[in-house]
């Protein structure tokens, strides 16, 4: 018992002064960005991404070249993210009226967060960072669910 109350304080003490516990708050943070990344091309508003996003962010997936057969890294930066979020549903017909959007804060520590967003026809993997007090997208992994569209 003696043992198990000094390993609670010394535990306690430093998520508290270290600053290692993630607050309501910071879960929240990095929920909306992750959501303002995918509502950002449900509602065509691309001033919703670049808010989510880092300037250097990059997005990465498989792709199969078309000639080759061959599959290779797909790499997609901020500025073509923020044209996708600009032009992507423009007509209104990319997403079902109501938008899957299921967001899973899988890991977060300090100022880094690893999410999991599932939408209609894909799988994001996305890390976040607190930088100057704002989340923001650095990295996202992807995949569509059907594996043959790429």
């Amino acid at each position: 018992m003696k043992y198990s109350l000094i390993f609670a304080t010394s535990f306690f003490f430093l998520f508290t002064f270290y600053g290692m516990g993630q607050t309501k708050q910071d879960s929240l943070g990095i929920k909306q960005v992750a959501l303002d990344y995918i509502e950002s091309q449900h509602n065509v508003k691309p001033d919703q991404f670049k808010r989510a996003a880092h300037p250097r962010m990059v997005k990465r997936t498989f792709w199969t070249d078309k000639k080759t057969k061959k599959e290779y890294l797909r790499e997609t930066f901020t500025d073509a993210m923020i044209l996708l979020a600009e032009t992507y549903n423009q007509n209104g017909d990319k997403f079902p009226e109501n938008p899957k959007k299921e967001v899973i804060l899988l890991d977060v520590y300090d100022k880094i967060a690893s999410v999991k967003l599932i939408a209609d026809d894909w799988i994001d993997y996305m890390h976040i960072i607190k930088l100057n007090g704002k989340w923001q997208i650095a990295n996202v992994l992807w995949q569509f669910n059907d594996t043959k569209t790429h």
